[in-house]
């Protein structure tokens, strides 16, 4: 029978790089299903596998977004019914107790993975904008909210201890990050993460916590670095020069983000300077390399495999329950 090792060869050496000269998108389809037929046959088992995506935006009225967020659940559990986690990473909603409602109900009516992670993304500060009567009335901003009281919302929905914390999965590191603070306290910060001096202390030593070198250490925040990947602007982490520092101190780190939108057909959503760089675009709203909504029925994440000597990173359109072909990387260890 093909071995792991054998079949990992023909994929890297062969199908990979015949991904970047094919034009037709049937060729690229084709060229994953071997892939994935050669993985079958190679009878490889992930150690860990989970799902990471982000911009869900739930609003209570939106039932748009609601579909296609109970459409994910429902497609990752046909993939998989024991995937180990889920990460949400960022912009559950608009920071309404009504919008956490409703994503409670979606949860609770739908297949769930083992363990559910969360980070806070921009969105999630943004009753903000509400004024008394329910109303967007940015003029009035901020409509007496306050950032503390956006953050207890977030925190009693999520059952976290902060917006940063850490849990282990199957022996592998999980640090989430999240944005302490919004524009009451400093509008310059405009919808960048803004991180203290207390959560980069924290995740100094919780990325040398067991660390052993090579196995991966997965770290998560809503806004990714500045000028990386796909739809990254020139801002978007006001402590950008610190966690790039950090983080650039341990090549083992992938590093995953949502916010952008943007679609993961492109040539830049995953990235590697130093570390890795991962972007998730959206379950309910992706966009293209226009920064324009994809009209039609489109909802994206990441399915991310682990093994021994390596980490398969897949994008899924969970609206057609597809494989996004030209989001399919390896990142070895």
């Amino acid at each position: 029978m093909l071995n792991e090792n054998d079949a990992l060869k023909i994929i890297e050496s062969f199908l990979q790089p015949r991904m970047t000269f094919v034009q037709s998108q049937n060729e690229k389809d084709e060229i994953l299903r071997l892939a994935n037929e050669l993985r079958k046959v190679a009878d490889t088992s992930p150690l860990l596998r989970f799902s990471v995506v982000s911009d869900i935006h739930i609003q209570y009225w939106d039932t748009q977004a609601q579909s296609k967020l109970s459409d994910a659940l429902e497609d990752l559990n046909q993939l998989n019914p024991s995937l180990d986690a889920l990460v949400i990473n960022g912009d559950l909603g608009d920071g309404r107790a009504n919008d956490y409602a409703k994503i409670t109900s979606i949860l609770q009516t739908n297949p769930l993975p083992m363990q559910i992670y969360y980070t806070i993304g921009n969105h999630d500060y943004y009753k903000a904008y509400y004024n008394a009567a329910g109303d967007w009335s940015p003029t009035t901003f901020p409509n007496g909210e306050s950032a503390s009281a956006s953050l207890e919302r977030f925190l009693a929905f999520t059952q976290m201890p902060s917006v940063y914390y850490d849990r282990w999965n199957q022996g592998y590191h999980f640090i989430f990050l999240g944005s302490e603070r919004y524009r009451q306290s400093d509008p310059a910060n405009q919808e960048d993460a803004w991180l203290s001096s207390t959560q980069l202390s924290w995740l100094q030593s919780k990325l040398q916590e067991n660390y052993i070198q090579h196995k991966p250490l997965f770290v998560f925040l809503h806004q990714p670095l500045q000028g990386t990947v796909s739809g990254s602007l020139p801002r978007g982490i006001v402590q950008h020069n610190e966690l790039k520092q950090m983080l650039s101190q341990y090549p083992e780190v992938i590093f995953f983000t949502g916010h952008t939108h943007w679609e993961l057909r492109l040539t830049s959503t995953l990235i590697r300077d130093v570390f890795t760089m991962v972007n998730s675009s959206s379950v309910s709203y992706p966009y293209d390399s226009n920064d324009q909504l994809i009209q039609g029925n489109r909802s994206e994440g990441l399915i991310v495999d682990v093994y021994e000597d390596r980490i398969h990173i897949r994008g899924r359109d969970f609206a057609n329950q597809a494989w996004i072909s030209e989001a399919d990387f390896i990142v070895k260890r």
